[in-house]
């Protein structure tokens, strides 16, 4: 029998494994311990983890925050599924259960950055779209040329929303399901 899958928020901890897991799915850029460290802590509350016990390695990863300017709206900075556990919902699942926390009731709009050739993201955020019956806007926000140098592909802006106001999925605590 296959053990229980946890999704919670982050704690400190759980940085080093973080900072594994994301360099274990190209192509997302690899952040420095020190920042999923601080994802981990200071934005623990919209941020979120997927872990069965007696695992050592993470099976999923949400970073997230709420843009300041715009407290209805979530930055979605990175989405990471372990190759594993991928192909079974689990980035959709974690979303879900992220967006049901009560302190994110507030959030009308997700938003996110990808580049043209991240394939699995673009599927992953146009289907969560077309799931939920959202609106989905994309434009060009930071330019190859012109904000990276020509040194990283143009991140392109996806907008989804505006979200259902109430989110159907209680959150409290740890929260265990069968996957």
């Amino acid at each position: 029998m296959q053990a229980a899958l946890t999704l919670r928020a982050p704690r400190p901890e759980d940085g080093p494994r973080v900072t594994r897991l994301i360099a274990d799915c190209p192509p997302l850029d690899p952040n420095s311990a020190y920042c999923n460290l601080l994802q981990c802590t200071h934005f623990a509350a919209t941020c979120i983890l997927a872990e069965r016990e007696g695992e050592a390695a993470l099976l999923g990863w949400i970073s997230a925050y709420l843009i300041p300017e715009s407290p209805d709206k979530l930055f979605l900075w990175q989405v990471a599924v372990t190759p594993s556990a991928r192909g079974k919902g689990l980035a959709g699942k974690m979303l879900e259960r992220l967006l049901a926390r009560p302190g994110l009731h507030g959030v009308r709009y997700l938003v996110t950055t990808i580049t043209p050739d991240n394939d699995a993201s673009w599927a992953f955020f146009r289907g969560f779209a077309a799931r939920h019956g959202y609106l989905i806007s994309e434009r060009p926000l930071f330019e190859k040329e012109r904000h990276f140098a020509g040194r990283h592909e143009t991140e392109w802006e996806l907008t989804i929303g505006p979200l259902s106001a109430v989110h159907s999925i209680p959150e409290g605590g740890q929260q265990h399901e069968q996957a």
